[in-house]
């Protein structure tokens, strides 16, 4: 694909981090046009997505470092690699909830309603930001038969991420950008006609973002780490993460439940 746009004399431009950047910025712009519907503060919104986003980028690079150790204490020249490929989704995850946790609770914003504001936003990121990898040529599928697998020719794509040229692979990155869209779409949808509480959405998108991840690992081909010799990272992640927002969405359901419930009558005294 085209890892690299264009140079400005010394200064090398990549799509990976156009992209990625574009897509930062549309999350956090969709989070403040949804506080200022619910009628939250938006300055603190838009910290808190700055401090979320520099979080999830250092994250996403850091796990990329530990899952593929070797490659980079090989050689650590590839260090300069993080800054043209993408990095490990769930890092970024991991570090940018404790991060956005302490802000949150620092600030006296209500916690799960804030993160419910931000995680259409991250679907939404995650859909335009996978076309960064596409083009970077990292984040690769396994190689496939199908008609509508796609060749790599770049050699910079190649030097960067290890990516197979003149292979046909599985557009992984189009699978995962077609999921996480459609997930965005069940988020907003069930906004409107499933029962509202704080979490729901949060707690909701993490669900279908692991089962889809789960899927989604079976058709990757780049390295990305494995646990116990058996799973990808990832999905390892993904298979903690499912059991654990069936009970969140559980336990906060019934808090909301209870919430809603109207309080029992006092019994009048008879006379």
């Amino acid at each position: 694909m085209y890892p690299l746009l264009f140079e400005l004399g010394p200064l090398d431009i990549y799509s990976y981090g156009v992209i990625l950047g574009g897509s930062y910025f549309l999350a956090l712009w969709y989070a403040l046009q949804r506080a200022r519907r619910a009628g939250l503060d938006g300055q603190r919104i838009v910290d808190l997505g700055i401090v979320g986003i520099i979080s999830a980028a250092v994250g996403a690079k850091a796990m990329l470092v530990v899952v593929d150790f070797e490659r980079y204490a090989a050689d650590p020249a590839q260090l300069t690699a993080l800054l043209m490929a993408g990095g490990v989704f769930y890092g970024g995850l991991l570090l940018a909830v404790p991060t956005c946790w302490w802000y949150i609770r620092r600030n006296g914003l209500p916690l799960w309603t804030t993160c419910d504001l931000f995680a259409p936003g991250i679907a939404l990121a995650q859909g335009v930001g996978r076309m960064g990898c596409l083009l970077a040529g990292c984040c690769f599928g396994r190689p496939t038969d199908a008609p509508w697998g796609i060749t790599f020719s770049s050699t910079l794509a190649a030097a960067n991420s290890g990516t197979p040229l003149g292979v046909a692979l599985h557009p992984s990155q189009i699978y995962e950008s077609i999921a996480v869209l459609l997930i965005l779409g069940v988020l907003l949808v069930g906004e409107r006609r499933w029962r509202a509480f704080p979490g729901r959405t949060f707690w909701t998108y993490v669900l279908l973002y692991a089962v889809a991840r789960i899927v989604l690992e079976l058709f990757r081909g780049d390295p990305r780490g494995m646990v116990f010799d058996a799973l990808p990272t990832s999905q390892f992640v993904s298979a903690l993460l499912v059991p654990a927002s069936i009970v969140m969405l559980v336990r906060l359901g019934r808090r909301g439940a209870a919430a809603e419930a109207p309080a029992p009558r006092a019994k009048g005294r008879g006379r």
